[in-house]
């Protein structure tokens, strides 16, 4: 009975200590300052983005990390903008601090901290929503306050490991990964030291029955191998996207040959919408997100070799959304493993409203062209010009539609 006792008592030691590994009141405290109505969106070069960018940098101070930008923790990178039809060249920045273990590898821990300011850099699906605050509580003031607090406890947990880690919060994201391409271009570190890049954008809206998308998959044996038990471990659904190539940071690490992994909890209704603040944040979810990275970090960490190194299975492009003159204003359910797109938003007053497409849909051929995955979609958005009107075939339930789409 005593032995019962014991080993009772341990468990529920280690399951408060698992628990505590990140509460949820600093997350929160995180989020609700960078998707507060003071920085007004976080916009690009705005004043908003400025004073998140002083906050991310006062964290990584006070936690400890070597800045590891090039003026301080900052990096100032170029913007071109277009503002009421004139072109301007602005200003963003990047924020990185490193955790110098004095190791002769380092592994990139990153998310983006823009998001669409007052709603004059494109990319709304608000209606009339120029000069409206779009807060982006989970796009990515959810993944900037993970970068953040897995800086706080890989700092603070009284371990050397064997590989560096260096923070980065990328401006720009939302006009076409501009922060993160800058920084591979002209890296604070040596590339060729990168042992993988693992980025977080938008982890704040688990839903359980869901779960997360796993994006990456592909560019390393090593995700497929450490993954699914620390998922297991933490009673996570996974679906898993091979390709490196995706409309976020990730992408451009991967186009610098080096393994990615992105985790991302899927699209909902208030995705890039003045809607999306801190109150539908699942902090708990996200707590239990940040643990799964975490032990994927020690995890690596105990690897005998590097991550090698893969071409993931993605024959296109890649073109973000923010490349493409039109969009059907859909959300697309990022877990469906099918074929086709499944639709799991519709957007007030856009083009898919308008020719009666509804949430649960599965778009099968858009303009005469079959639809395998959200790639082909991507690729078909990008052959079209406003004003142009198509055909979509699509499945609900199992009867099969052919509605008109005017861009």
């Amino acid at each position: 009975m005593q032995h019962l006792l014991s080993a009772i008592l341990a468990l529920a030691c280690a399951s408060q200590t698992f628990a505590q590994r990140f509460p949820t009141a600093p997350i929160r405290k995180h989020i609700e300052y960078l998707a507060s109505d003071d920085l007004e969106g976080r916009g690009t070069a705005s004043l908003g983005e400025v004073r998140a960018a002083n906050y991310i940098a006062s964290a990584f101070r006070e936690i400890g990390l070597r800045p590891a930008g090039t003026k301080g923790y900052f990096q100032p990178f170029e913007v071109s903008m277009g503002i009421d039809g004139e072109a301007h060249d602005l200003t963003g920045r990047n924020v990185a601090g490193l955790l110098d273990n004095g190791a002769a590898k380092t592994i990139v821990i990153g998310a983006h901290y823009d998001h669409l300011g007052k709603g004059f850099q494109g990319s709304s699906l608000s209606p009339d929503s120029k000069n409206k605050i779009h807060n982006g509580a989970d796009d990515n003031a959810s993944g900037t306050a993970g970068v953040l607090e897995l800086a706080r406890y890989f700092a603070g947990n009284n371990v050397k490991e064997k590989h560096n880690y260096l923070f980065i919060a990328f401006s720009g994201e939302e006009l076409g990964l501009l922060g993160s391409k800058h920084y591979v271009e002209k890296p604070t570190l040596p590339l060729n030291t990168f042992s993988a890049m693992i980025n977080m954008d938008m982890i704040g809206r688990l839903d359980a029955q869901k779960g997360i998308i796993v994006s990456g998959w592909g560019t390393s044996k090593v995700w497929g191998k450490l993954i699914p038990d620390l998922a297991k471990r933490q009673n996570l659904k996974y679906t898993v996207d091979s390709s490196g190539v995706g409309a976020s940071d990730h992408t451009s690490f991967y186009l610098k040959n080096i393994p990615v992994v992105q985790f991302f909890t899927g699209g909902h209704g208030d995705y890039h919408k003045i809607s999306d603040d801190p109150d539908k944040i699942n902090y708990e979810g996200e707590a239990g997100i940040l643990t799964l990275i975490s032990e994927l970090l020690e995890g690596l960490d105990k690897e005998t070799a590097e991550p090698e190194f893969l071409t993931a299975g993605n024959p296109h492009s890649g073109n973000t959304t923010s490349n493409f003159k039109v969009t059907l204003g859909v959300m697309p359910d990022y877990s469906y493993t099918g074929k086709g797109l499944k639709i799991d938003g519709v957007s007030k007053a856009r083009p898919a409203e308008k020719a009666g497409i509804l949430a649960g849909d599965i778009i099968t051929k858009l303009a005469g062209e079959p639809i395998g995955t959200i790639y082909d979609y991507m690729e078909i958005l990008g052959k079209h010009e406003k004003g142009q009107t198509v055909e979509a075939e699509l499945l609900r339930g199992s009867e099969t539609k052919v509605v008109k789409v005017t861009f």
